[in-house]
């Protein structure tokens, strides 16, 4: 059986947030941003257990290409995700959501 995927408000937010400073940077490379995050958010349900854990239960799966990390717990029959993060940014951000 292959989890469902639930992001929580915050992590919605840091999608949204990077996107927009990538499409700013250079025009379309958001949507290329977007699309690789989304793609590889998809691909975590297939080997959930893959990725180390970082924090308490809370495993960071780093994306391809970008900077940024992907924590998620994996709960009874969904994987939950926390943040999606730039890798330079501090861990206190994403700890504070668990």
């Amino acid at each position: 059986m292959t989890l469902e995927i639930r992001l929580r408000d915050e992590a919605t937010e840091d999608l949204a947030e990077a996107a927009s400073w990538y499409e700013h940077q250079l025009s379309g490379l958001g949507h290329t941003f977007l699309d690789t995050a989304l793609a590889f958010l998809e691909s975590i349900p297939d080997n959930p257990l893959q990725y180390p854990l970082v924090h308490k239960e809370i495993r960071r799966a780093l994306l391809p290409r970008f900077p940024f990390g992907i924590y998620y717990s994996i709960e009874d029959n969904f994987i939950l995700v926390y943040g999606v993060m730039h890798a330079s940014r501090n861990p206190r951000r994403w700890q504070d959501r668990t």
